[in-house]
């Protein structure tokens, strides 16, 4: 399966999928990674890899259908089967979304549906859940649709949250769970193992 990466910033869940490709834990081909950054470290990466990287902006576009009509473009020029956000930052386009249906893949830094939502992201995740009290984190996988962090859950792991964390501690503790299970979601998506009715999703 070819699957398209898209990436933010520095790229640590899009090495982990290579890693887990190297490691044959996940047997697909990632075809492109799209950037809305031109110095994201995601890109050196992919470059370094001989995989195709293309820098796309909204930025670059007079409105998002132009905008979505590129990146579709992409995405079919190199095959993509399955969108992977590992870190994206941006709101997929509509067309877009409707066009890989339940076929686009998000990891999320906190427990969803708890501290999701427009802005949420980053830090500002890791600060929301301290300012909370809450006594768990975790990561969160899910299927992508029109609204920020509200597609079907495919995986979670719970983190615990200590005491005298900070948010950078917290993320850190958090983003080694997201590199472990992103690749086991993906896997279980490539080995048709996820099962979607309506709103609910569950792993065979």
């Amino acid at each position: 399966m070819n699957i398209g990466v898209f990436a933010s910033g520095r790229g640590s869940n899009f090495q982990a999928i290579l890693d887990a490709v190297d490691q044959r834990v996940l047997t697909v081909s990632v075809s492109l990674l799209i950037c809305n950054k031109s110095d994201a470290g995601a890109l050196e990466i992919a470059r370094a890899r001989n995989i195709p990287a293309v820098h796309l902006s909204q930025k670059q576009f007079p409105d998002e259908p132009s905008f979505a009509a590129a990146m579709l473009q992409h995405l079919k020029e190199r095959n993509v089967q399955l969108i992977v956000l590992a870190g994206y930052l941006k709101k997929i386009p509509t067309i877009v979304v409707r066009e890989y249906r339940n076929r686009i893949l998000n990891i999320h830094p906190a427990l969803l549906p708890s501290f999701g939502g427009h802005g949420m992201y980053g830090h500002f995740v890791h600060e929301a859940v301290l300012a909370s009290g809450a006594k768990f984190s975790g990561a969160t996988v899910h299927l992508v649709d029109e609204e920020y962090d509200r597609g079907p859950i495919v995986m979670q792991k719970v983190v615990p949250v200590e005491e005298g964390d900070t948010p950078e501690t917290l993320a850190a503790r958090v983003l080694r769970v997201e590199h472990e299970i992103f690749p086991l979601a993906i896997k279980a998506f490539v080995e048709n193992r996820i099962s979607f009715h309506e709103r609910s999703v569950w792993i065979h």
